[in-house]
């Protein structure tokens, strides 16, 4: 069964507790719940993991190089307009990355509207609250069924 890592950041914790208008009232257990069922759904393990510390979440994509994930989705919060360590991390990788964000950052504050992970990942989804979520959880699934019938 294929495995697909999906990465929380920075205060994404305080879901459901956040700007509700941007962010909705969905919590991260509620969201986590959703995708762990759509992955089922769709024939994937899904594999959360939150921090609020940029390191570690570094740490837990190095680590994705070497424990079977197939796909990562990932919403960096914050990290995503200006965490270089994190674009980094993840240039490494050879398998499909999804950026996905709940709020439409490109509606947003100018300093949210420029993703500096954007240039070493698949494809990004913002804007659809959870859906943005199960939306990227859907478009990894996709990019590894591509890659599977690849020449």
């Amino acid at each position: 069964m294929k495995k697909v890592l999906v990465l929380h950041g920075v205060n994404l914790n305080m879901f459901g507790r956040r700007n509700a208008r941007h962010y909705g009232t969905c919590t991260l257990a509620e969201i986590d719940r959703a995708l762990v069922e759509l992955g089922a759904a769709l024939g994937v393990h899904v594999e959360t993991f939150q921090t609020n510390q940029e390191g570690d979440l570094v740490e837990r994509i190095h680590a994705a190089l070497d424990d079977g994930t197939d796909a990562i989705v990932i919403n960096a919060g914050a990290w995503t307009h200006y965490s270089y360590a994190l674009r980094d991390a993840l240039e490494i990788l050879s398998i499909p990355v999804v950026e996905v964000h709940m709020s439409h950052i490109e509606a947003r504050e100018p300093f949210r509207q420029q993703s500096v992970l954007a240039p070493v990942v698949s494809g990004c989804i913002s804007g659809f609250g959870l859906q943005s979520y199960l939306l990227g959880l859907r478009a990894a699934v996709s990019l590894l069924a591509r890659d599977e019938t690849a020449p």
